[in-house]
């Protein structure tokens, strides 16, 4: 997906009263390195100029007869074999399949499939894996936790471990080394302390911890909703890339948050290893090349739609350097009444947004990695490359249909984010810490959705119900 040369191409029909197909478009950049070898400018471009999932490298000059373009990919129905696999093979499979799912995981999918007594399709395990990573669902978070003090900390006080007799908070079991251990993170810090605050009296809270982003109301007639969300991982290799997605989605929520919000403001925090950091270990990017490239991504893409970076932090730690903090969110915000909606039976379903390329492919499973120095090079395709301009478009369809009072497409936007992101997963779910009232089933026909693809095609979902993700066990955290 080319967004740059998107605009143009339709830019360029327009003038010329054609049909945007009859026009070609591609974009790129030339660069005249001197000093480096010769031999070492292929590798140059390809770390540090280009990215090879989306880009071509030429090393000698290039004028085609004529521009490539995508074609169809032909569907090929996949089967996985996982039955009878011992947890050797599991892990592997997991690995190789880049599908990230712990043992346990691999095993509740194993048993599943061989009480259907047939193997998953591709697009299957794919859902699977995507709606348990850490992206959609939020293991870790949501796990139970045994929190044990560290030698370090002796003499700081830690919540929970240090809480007086007789005020001990829900959830929180203590034991006689010391630890504590915490039935549900998310629920019982972040989430319990909103709703004790609720419970206490406090009448401004409109919608907490059920839709796309937090609502509270301003005054009488206006809400503001807020979202925010790291992209860690995608930002460690293509921080450009990774920051400006990760704003986009933030985007994304606020406009799919009740029935639509207005995205007016952008934020965002930076954690990363001090600029001057003299060794950068291999398979890392500099930390000063990810401060200056995650700053570019979240304000350009703000800024081809018109939403300004109000304000931001930057923090310097050399424990980031392997894995930056990038810290992205959106304010919106929404008539008072615009809060609440739902999903009906006979509702139609409304896919908006560019077409499926190459790009973010397993973005989401990518999330529950372990990054090691070889990350960059086998994980580049899980970027996704975010289309502004498209994004900005889509926002103005839907905030004019919520003008003229349409409440069908409205509701479509309250069953499923305006832009599914097929890349990463998100055509397969929700954030699963955000759960509608209530869940309706929903069918999506896209038959020229993978038109740019030069790859496989999607499988297709078999009879039977999901497996449920096994719970998780406690974790030791020091």
């Amino acid at each position: 997906m080319d967004p740059t040369a998107q605009s143009v191409r339709t830019a360029a029909a327009e003038l010329l009263g054609v049909e945007p197909d009859a026009v070609r478009v591609s974009t790129g950049w030339r660069y005249d390195l001197t000093g480096p070898d010769a031999a070492k400018a292929p590798e140059i471009a390809t770390r540090l100029l280009a990215n090879p999932v989306v880009n071509a490298i030429h090393d000698a000059p290039f004028h085609p007869d004529a521009l490539p373009v995508g074609h169809a990919s032909e569907f090929r129905l996949t089967h996985i074999t996982i039955r009878g696999l011992d947890d050797a093979a599991l892990t592997t499979l997991s690995r190789d399949a880049h599908l990230f799912l712990s043992l346990d995981e691999m095993r509740t999918i194993r048993d599943h499939y061989e009480s259907l007594g047939r193997e998953p399709t591709d697009i299957e395990l794919e859902t699977l894996a995507q709606t348990w990573s850490e992206h959609c669902v939020h293991k870790t978070l949501k796990s139970t936790i045994r929190y044990r003090r560290d030698d370090s900390a002796a003499g700081l006080p830690v919540p929970g471990l240090d809480t007086p007799e007789g005020l001990e908070r829900p959830g929180h079991t203590f034991h006689d080394d010391g630890s504590v251990t915490i039935d549900n993170l998310l629920k019982r810090t972040v989430a319990a302390a909103t709703f004790e605050l609720i419970d206490d009296g406090l009448d401004w809270t409109l919608s907490v911890f059920k839709d796309n982003a937090g609502i509270i109301a301003f005054d009488e007639s206006t809400a503001v909703c807020v979202k925010v969300e790291t992209h860690n991982h995608p930002s460690a290799i293509e921080p450009y890339g990774g920051a400006a997605t990760g704003i986009g989605g933030c985007i994304r929520d606020i406009i799919g948050t009740g029935l639509a919000a207005k995205p007016v403001a952008s934020t965002d925090v930076f954690c990363v290893a001090h600029p001057d950091t003299a060794h950068v270990p291999a398979g890392c990017l500099p930390p000063k090349r990810i401060l200056t490239e995650v700053v570019a991504g979240v304000r350009d893409y703000g800024n081809r739609m018109g939403i300004p970076t109000l304000n931001g932090a930057v923090y310097f730690d050399d424990r980031y350097i392997g894995n930056p903090l990038v810290f992205c969110g959106c304010v919106g915000v929404m008539p008072i009444d615009r809060v609440e909606g739902d999903a009906r039976p006979g509702d139609l379903i409304v896919a908006l947004g560019g077409r499926t390329g190459r790009d973010g492919i397993h973005g989401a499973t990518f999330s529950s990695a372990e990054l090691t120095d070889t990350h960059a090079d086998e994980f580049s395709h899980a970027v996704q490359i975010g289309n502004a301009i498209e994004e900005k478009r889509t926002l103005d369809a839907i905030l004019r249909a919520r003008r003229r009072g349409r409440p069908a497409l409205l509701r479509h936007h309250r069953l499923r984010r305006r832009r599914l992101q097929l890349g990463r997963g998100r055509d397969g779910c929700r954030d699963r810490g955000q759960r509608p009232a209530r869940r309706r089933p929903a069918q999506v026909r896209r038959p020229d959705l993978h038109r740019d693809l030069d790859q496989r095609g999607p499988g297709t979902h078999g009879p039977g119900r999901r497996p449920r993700p096994p719970r998780r066990t406690p974790a030791d955290l020091r």
